[in-house]
């Protein structure tokens, strides 16, 4: 499903509850897996591909923090307005279901969960999503639940 309106021009209104939304693809590259992770989790099945070869998972995977940031550049281009976008206060069960290996081609498949306008703060609204980030062969390898608070086009 796509949005009616676009990233430049959407709204708390725009999210409705129940609506699928395809974000992607964004491949994943072998030279960013290892700087990532030579920076941020540096473990060797993630910075060194041939000690990878004789971990579990035979070859070099990208950390989980690495394909959030991925699945989180996909939402941001693709789903999270540039105008109404208040952040977020977090997310809930975030979960690493599969590795992601250099060469994956993934995409993110958003499902609103729930769009409620805040009493206290009529300005703007709260979007729970259900994320699922999937390979090129439509695996799910991350899902999470996420909040956003986004402002309304008509504040009243």
């Amino acid at each position: 499903m796509t949005f009616k309106t676009s990233v430049e021009d959407r709204y708390f209104e725009d999210y409705l509850a129940g609506e699928v939304h395809e974000c992607g693809p964004i491949v994943v590259e072998e030279a960013e897996v290892i700087a990532f992770a030579k920076r941020f989790d540096p473990q060797p099945f993630h910075t060194d591909p041939e000690a990878a070869k004789e971990s579990i998972y035979g070859g070099l995977i990208a950390s989980g923090w690495h394909t959030a940031c991925l699945m989180m550049r996909l939402v941001v281009d693709h789903y999270l307005s540039r105008v109404a976008s208040l952040g977020s206060p977090g997310v809930d069960e975030l979960r690493w279901l599969k590795p992601v290996y250099p060469g994956d081609e993934l995409s993110a498949r958003v499902t609103i969960l729930e769009a409620t306008r805040s009493r206290s703060k009529p300005d703007r609204g709260i979007i729970r999503s259900y994320i699922e980030v999937l390979n090129q062969r439509g695996e799910a390898v991350m899902t999470m639940k996420g909040v956003n608070f986004l402002l309304c086009r008509d504040a009243a």
